[in-house]
């Protein structure tokens, strides 16, 4: 029986790769903060470890065949680089300077899809396309980049395997994170997007994928793992139909969204914690498109639709109600609206506000 050490392991993502790999077989060992964060099912295979991942883990390597590293800082609000460095670049040092200690065979690293370069409706992004703006000036994409560098560059007994993730959906999305683009549309009579678009994959293809690429995943390689290129109007309207409403769809100007940017930026030069700023603003105004040609020929991979992945997720929240409510702050009409928006939209890659903007 082969032995992996999952991080990230009560998230979106880490839920369901735990609950893959227990299904074919593998013992795992999950590195958490607290256990009680686990919803999933106990397993006899399944061992859950509180521990920091900045410390010595060695010892809790003994005869793992991979690591599975997926924890990652995500919260777009943080001021400064220092903040996201900390958790995506200096704990993958440790996890991996560790790995080759203990003679780990596999490291594979779950980053995000926004550290390539992303296409349009005209073509798509690649796992050899070069990082873009807006994400160049994204602190969570520069960290997550500067990670994969790291590993690719000194990788001597440990073989690494990148993933790259778009935007994932679907059960198990407990706190919700990527799922609380749902929330935006479904129940509401108006719904407000924005212009740009990204691509959707359902986690449970993700899982999939990260399961293959630990069996076949080749080392020094990227897989970006995607489906379908959509607006935002797009996948709102499979909301719709899949919930029966037809709420009012209005798109909220990009000069809006720029200007909303602006004001992030002078937040932050005040130090004040604001999701706002002029590289997130772009991120919704541009068509963020990946192709999956790589992941599909080289993992075998089967996407299946994003409808399917939003009725999932939807079934999950039914049976798994959770307070998605929040008081907005105190002010004119525009700003509780952009709040309200960036609530609902700007949620993440594997955890908190950064979907739209970190995959």
């Amino acid at each position: 029986m082969k032995k992996v050490c999952v991080t990230g392991a009560t998230g979106l993502l880490g839920t369901n790769v735990i609950i893959k790999l227990l299904q074919n077989g593998y013992s795992v060992i999950a590195l958490v903060r607290k256990k009680s964060s686990w919803l999933g099912e106990e397993n006899e295979n399944l061992k859950l470890v509180e521990v920091d991942l900045s410390s010595d883990i060695s010892t809790l390597l003994t005869d793992i065949d991979c690591i599975i590293h997926m924890a990652a800082e995500t919260r777009q609000n943080l001021i400064g680089y220092d903040e996201y460095k900390k958790v995506n670049y200096d704990t993958v040092v440790n996890l991996f300077t560790h790995a080759e200690l203990m003679g780990v065979k596999k490291f594979l690293f779950v980053s995000t899809a926004n550290t390539l370069g992303f296409g349009n409706t005209a073509f798509w992004g690649s796992e050899k396309a070069p990082q873009l703006y807006p994400f160049t000036h994204s602190f969570y994409a520069q960290s997550k980049l500067a990670a994969e560098d790291y590993l690719l560059k000194n990788s001597r007994n440990t073989e690494v395997v990148i993933v790259n993730p778009t935007f994932m959906i679907g059960a198990y999305d407990s706190k919700p994170s990527s799922g609380k683009i749902i929330f935006w549309a479904w129940k509401k009579k108006l719904v407000f997007y924005p212009k740009g678009g990204k691509n959707f994959v359902h986690v449970e293809d993700a899982a999939n994928a990260i399961l293959n690429t630990v069996e076949n995943g080749k080392t020094g390689e990227k897989y970006l793992l995607a489906n379908e290129n959509l607006t935002y109007k797009e996948f709102f309207k499979k909301v719709n139909r899949i919930t029966n409403q037809n709420p009012i769809m209005i798109a909220i100007p990009n000069k809006g969204l720029s200007f909303l940017g602006l004001m992030g930026d002078g937040l932050r030069r005040l130090k004040i914690k604001t999701n706002l700023s002029t590289s997130n603003m772009k991120a919704l105004q541009i068509c963020n498109y990946y192709s999956n040609q790589k992941s599909v020929e080289e993992l075998g991979i089967q996407y299946q639709p994003v409808d399917k992945a939003i009725e999932e997720a939807i079934q999950y929240f039914i049976k798994n109600p959770v307070n998605h409510k929040k008081p907005a702050p105190k002010s004119w009409f525009f700003i509780n609206l952009s709040y309200d928006f960036l609530r609902y939209i700007f949620v993440g890659n594997n955890a908190g506000f950064a979907a739209v903007i970190c995959t």
